[in-house]
């Protein structure tokens, strides 16, 4: 049996502060990456010439370096989507500018799509620290405040129905089988490719987590998708937020989940859970302006288990009741 090759996504814009650190955890790596590529949007900041540099002056064997340079900018996902089209590995590690993997990293997700030779992607929880490599208390998952339930079911194979509910998913975190982008490609602008390729993944079979941390995450108030713990404070803002153009946002990305997945040869009851999950979203979105008059349509759908299929629950059930209209 041939080793599979692994290829990395490196996305950059703008990361010359912390990209030299980001490349050299790479080389680092155990279990050494065959292929980098490069898709920079644009930098102005010599960040492509640093990947170059950090490249070139590590010794050999080390992995073929492929650069793509954007001008304009092509966004974050179109980027990502961009790099991981380019990537001619068996497996691709998703990559962002500015963390720093842990050594073992590739050889712990090298193993496990050995073990599990028709998982499509795996992702892992990870360190959060500062953009000092300080730690922070929480871990990435605590971050994002996951439960037990849904940790259970990113490790034993029912990921779908936690991302049905919500992404956890972190792409710096995740490693996917190159055969996941004919299913998920083109990427929608509703999504963002991480959570797209996990849903699609577990849509189409499953995903699996790997509980330990296998990055240093950094944040440091330049990410353009980071993750800290939200504060009582920012929860309450959240609830006095008007709730028209998110519940808009909700039911496109619903809709355009179902497109995909009816031209994917999805469970039936995979899809039609994808389709009663849009009609969840339509149904949040069609709640009357006035807050008292949501009661007891949002009642029953708590009572019939609808938020907590579809939605974060409880939690979701407050927002759509307390939050204003537009």
């Amino acid at each position: 049996m041939t080793t599979p090759t692994i290829s990395v996504a490196l996305c950059t814009h703008n990361g010359a502060r912390y990209v030299r650190e980001q490349v050299e955890s790479i080389l680092r790596q155990s279990r050494p990456a065959d292929e980098i590529v490069l898709s920079d949007d644009a930098s102005t900041d010599g960040t492509v010439e640093i990947v170059i540099a950090a490249v070139e002056s590590w010794p050999a064997p080390r992995p073929v370096l492929t650069v793509l340079r954007n001008s304009p900018p092509l966004g974050v996902v179109a980027n990502f989507e961009q790099a991981t089209a380019a990537c001619t590995g068996d497996l691709i590690a998703l990559c962002d500018q500015d963390d720093v993997w842990h050594d073992d990293k590739l050889v712990r997700f090298d193993e496990l799509f050995a073990a599990q030779p028709a998982l499509p992607l795996a992702h892992s929880d990870a360190a959060l620290v500062t953009g000092d490599l300080v730690p922070l208390p929480d871990s990435l998952l605590v971050s994002l405040e996951a439960t037990a339930r849904e940790r259970s079911e990113l490790v034993d194979g029912r990921s779908y129905a936690a991302f049905l509910r919500r992404n956890l998913v972190t792409g710096a975190t995740a490693v996917f089988r190159a055969s996941l982008l004919g299913p998920a490609r083109p990427f929608p602008a509703e999504w963002v490719h991480d959570e797209w390729l996990a849903v699609i993944a577990a849509a189409l079979d499953r995903t699996h987590l790997i509980a330990d941390e296998l990055v240093d995450y950094r944040q440091h108030g330049g990410n353009q998708i980071g993750a800290v713990k939200p504060t009582l404070r920012y929860k309450i803002g959240k609830l006095l937020e008007p709730r028209t153009d998110r519940n808009e946002r909700l039911v496109e990305r619903a809709r355009v989940l179902v497109d995909r997945l009816e031209a994917l040869p999805v469970a039936p009851e995979r899809l039609e859970l994808a389709r009663r999950k849009l009609a969840h979203e339509r149904f949040r979105n069609g709640l009357p302006r006035v807050r008292v008059l949501r009661l007891p349509g949002v009642a029953a759908a708590v009572l019939a288990g609808r938020y907590g299929r579809y939605s974060r629950g409880i939690p979701d059930a407050v927002r759509d009741l307390v939050q204003p209209a537009r």
